[in-house]
């Protein structure tokens, strides 16, 4: 018996919209957890810190408070959006505000951030995550959470130590990107009845997802090595200022 999802899916960000409903988040609690958070990176941090930190937060209202939050209920490629926000714009962005010292081995901050993004986009840890909104809160703070601690740890590293690091996440991004673009059926189920609406089938939307996570979304760890590569090369100006 097919179930309608709107008597199974629940998802944080409210009920997958129609095409062109472009329905902002505007939980108070939210609002004023991420307000409170806003005015401590202001006043707190200063220089470039400061700026990481306000960045970050801009990086998260676009994730939590955007439209981008209720298309994420009805496409899992904006979803997809949502989630590389996190680990690959924001979290680097926390990490850059961060202190700039060790934060424990790096070979385990790269392991358990590829082992944390990789379990949640198991179809039933996702389907949970968008049944209750407990879970979902789980999913979202262990995603960014993980992914500082991943930013921090490659920050604090030698070069070479750190390309290898970023490498790894990218080839683990990438990784998955691949098998959800060459699944032959989508395994979503929150979005099996939510992406005709957008023009794009379920499977459609699944393999949009999976090609922006093995192309842009990779591409970013790529770029992250590759400017690590190049301070390496040249005089190591963020050392010499800190």
């Amino acid at each position: 018996m097919v179930t309608s999802p709107e008597t199974v899916w629940s998802p944080y960000c409210g009920p997958a919209p129609e095409a062109g409903d472009w329905r902002w988040n505007l939980d108070p609690v939210l609002l004023l957890i991420m307000g409170a958070a806003t005015m401590l990176i202001a006043l707190r941090l200063q220089g470039t810190r400061r700026a990481f930190g306000l960045a970050a937060m801009g990086a998260l209202a676009v994730g939590f408070v955007s439209p981008l939050c209720a298309i994420s209920s009805a496409l899992f490629s904006a979803r997809t959006v949502h989630h590389v926000l996190l680990v690959a714009v924001a979290a680097p962005l926390i990490a850059a505000a961060l202190p700039r010292r060790g934060y424990g081995p790096l070979v385990l901050a790269t392991a358990v951030q590829a082992v944390i993004f990789w379990a949640w986009h198991a179809p039933v840890a996702y389907a949970a995550a968008l049944s209750n909104d407990g879970v979902y809160w789980v999913m979202q703070i262990s995603l960014l959470a993980s992914a500082v601690w991943f930013w921090a740890c490659a920050r604090a590293a030698t070069a070479p130590a750190a390309v290898v690091a970023l490498l790894a996440a990218m080839l683990a991004m990438g990784l998955l990107g691949a098998v959800l673009t060459f699944a032959g059926q989508a395994v979503y189920a929150p979005h099996a009845y939510t992406t005709l609406a957008w023009g794009m089938t379920p499977l459609e939307d699944q393999q949009a997802a999976g090609l922006i996570m093995w192309a842009p979304a990779a591409a970013l760890y790529l770029f992250a090595a590759l400017w690590r590569l190049g301070r390496m090369i040249g005089p190591d100006v963020e050392a010499r200022a800190a």
